[in-house]
């Protein structure tokens, strides 16, 4: 009770910098996706990205972002349950492989054979950079026809209490729905073509950082939650453990009394 009663709180410490740190992070990756979607559905057709390329559906690249510890309630088993469904359903004829993000996902999916790399290390210093370079990795594999499709699974922070798995297209970009929406009063410096092809790499990589730190920030509010609960679950059960303790050591007392004042009784008579 003591363990899990302290786990919780320091969750709940680490819980804080981590929300601070995907809420304010939020604003800034929709806008840059929402000014790529608009300056892209702007360009002519010829002219899209390497990273925007449909091709036949063959070769699927799942990345599942877990944590590296457990504790965490359902936390990790529903990204592995996610992923597995992905694989058996959506993408059952397909050849499908894993990069794992988090050693409880590489532990659930290295049996299989199918996982190409681990890059559980990124927690030991989550920054952009290097967040950046698993981003980098995806896009040249993409880009050099490994995986016709990369999809990202992970838990997306609601609040302490709930995460939602999210199972986010990485690439190829998805294009925006509807009219293009750029005003045509804007002047690009340097070109639209140039501008949307800087934007890409970068707003790729924001969108892995912003999955992976929303995975942080709700493995952490998953651990507190499971860890208060654990912590009243072991409250429990110490008051019904002493409860019964204290009724077996009356019953012994009782039976003490009894004895005693049989053989005093006994010799009496």
């Amino acid at each position: 009770m003591q363990i899990t009663s302290a786990m919780k709180m320091v969750s709940a410490a680490k819980l804080k910098k981590a929300q601070d740190a995907i809420t304010a992070m939020r604003p800034y990756a929709d806008k840059l996706t929402e000014l790529l979607q608009s300056l892209s559905a702007t360009l002519d057709a010829d002219s899209g990205s390497a990273y925007s390329e449909q091709r036949e559906l063959k070769k699927v690249l799942l990345v599942p972002i877990t944590s590296n510890r457990g504790l965490a309630g359902a936390f990790n088993s529903n990204i592995i349950k996610e992923v597995n469904k992905l694989t058996d359903e959506t993408y059952a004829n397909q050849e499908v492989s894993y990069l794992a993000i988090g050693k409880k996902a590489n532990d659930a999916f290295k049996k299989t054979n199918r996982v190409i790399a681990n890059k559980s290390e990124v927690y030991d210093d989550l920054t952009f950079d290097n967040v950046a370079e698993i981003a980098e990795l995806l896009m040249d594999k993409f880009v050099a026809g490994e995986f016709d499709k990369i999809e990202i699974v992970y838990n997306k922070f609601k609040n302490a209490a709930t995460q939602i798995v999210m199972t986010e297209q990485f690439l190829p970009i998805v294009p925006v729905e509807g009219e293009a929406n750029a005003n045509s009063d804007y002047i690009f410096e340097p070109s639209k073509l140039e501008i949307v092809e800087e934007l890409i790499p970068k707003s790729l990589k924001t969108q892995l950082y912003k999955g992976i730190r929303d995975s942080f920030a709700s493995e952490h509010g998953a651990r507190m939650t499971a860890m208060h609960k654990a912590t009243d679950n072991a409250t429990e059960l110490r008051d019904q453990l002493k409860l019964t303790y204290n009724k077996a050591r009356q019953a012994a007392i009782t039976n003490e009394i009894l004895e005693i004042v049989g053989g005093a009784e006994a010799l009496n008579n």
